[in-house]
């Protein structure tokens, strides 16, 4: 590291145009290197960030001495493969969701965070929604009481130009799934997260209604917790023009309900009117962005800026590879099951290889 600052580096210029955006704005970081196969998006990012050093070869820019920390923002089938390399090259990662698209890939890279005792964080920035520290704290405190229900249902709009640019998405793959992986696998993680307990069993059906693409657009499942509570889940990419994502948890003693990060209900037994309507009032955001846009994915500032700190403070990022696997163990539950008309059952915890 120069001058106490983390030297930066993005592979993949899709997503990976805001981390770039964020290392560089940060006071803390140096945005050294990005790396792109399409020479438009280096052309741009030598515009936008002046001294940036360009890239088409991964395996060349790890080998600048400067980089400390990269943003691994390809595919998402290519996740674990280039951050093992990065990782076994001596850098820090940051990688975007899903962290892999298969628990097996997913696992090789806690396999080397543990051999090399570098840091490697996964972007779920949905948790750092302003109401949802704000919802799982009820959770978690035992506010809410016993969590009894949750419902939870990513309501979003691509066209078919989305699928078709770059070739990638919608496939098995690549893609590792359609708007279950790809769109709402952050939702996935704030279900389980929220839920505050592990998953038992997934009972799933998928079906591909609006797009031509190898994977879904539409899957509902009921899934049921270690706790006693169950859920149900819905994601599609074709509720035009882009509606909603509904999270609702109820429990004993109160329910919570929000659309992303606009907080909708806010109701507990402990809880007057008066503080109903303040919370409702304070939270507020832009809930539909992400459904209406994929370009604009928010939270990533956070996200980057935690990574780059943790670098420096030599911390763990905010969210690890092993609570990131707990996602993808879930997505491909569903689609397994979906498969074969039968419920998965989890009867085994995650364990490192």
């Amino acid at each position: 590291m120069k001058d106490n600052k983390v030297g930066y580096a993005v592979v993949g210029l899709g997503v990976g145009k805001n981390h770039a955006k964020a290392a560089f704005n940060s006071k803390n970081a140096d945005l050294v290197a990005v790396c792109d196969l399409i020479p438009e998006k280096l052309e741009q990012a030598e515009k936008d960030y002046p001294g940036v050093i360009t890239y088409t070869d991964f395996s060349e820019m790890l080998k600048n001495p400067d980089i400390d920390c990269v943003s691994i923002c390809v595919p998402s089938g290519l996740h674990a493969e280039l951050a093992c390399e990065a990782l076994y090259a001596g850098k820090n990662v940051l990688v975007e969701k899903p962290v892999d698209i298969t628990v097996e890939n997913a696992l090789r890279i806690e396999k080397a965070r543990l051999e090399t005792g570098l840091k490697a964080g996964v972007v779920h920035q949905n948790r750092y929604n302003p109401d949802m520290p704000l919802m799982h704290d009820a959770v978690v405190s035992g506010r809410i009481g016993k969590v009894l229900f949750g419902d939870f249902a990513v309501k979003w709009y691509r066209d078919q130009a989305y699928y078709d640019n770059g070739g990638w998405r919608g496939t098995w793959a690549m893609d590792g799934g359609g708007s279950l992986m790809n769109q709402a696998v952050h939702t996935v993680d704030l279900m389980q997260w929220l839920m505050n307990s592990e998953v038992e069993s997934v009972t799933s059906q998928y079906a591909v209604y609006n797009h031509k693409i190898e994977t879904e657009d539409f899957t509902a499942s009921l899934i049921k917790f270690r706790s006693g509570a169950v859920a149900t889940f819905i994601s599609t990419t074709c509720a035009f023009p882009g509606l909603s994502t509904d999270i609702r948890v109820y429990g004993t003693n109160g329910s919570m309900e929000a659309n992303q990060d606009k907080l909708k209900l806010w109701k507990f037994k402990d809880a007057d009117e008066k503080e109903e309507e303040e919370m409702l009032a304070k939270y507020t955001g832009n809930a539909a962005a992400a459904a209406l846009d994929p370009t604009l994915c928010l939270g990533h500032n956070y996200v980057v800026e935690d990574m780059i700190s943790a670098v420096l403070e030599d911390r763990d990022p905010g969210i690890l590879p092993m609570e990131a696997i707990k996602s993808v163990r879930i997505v491909n539950a569903v689609y397994e099951s979906a498969r074969t008309g039968k419920t998965i059952y989890f009867d085994q915890d995650l364990k490192a290889l």
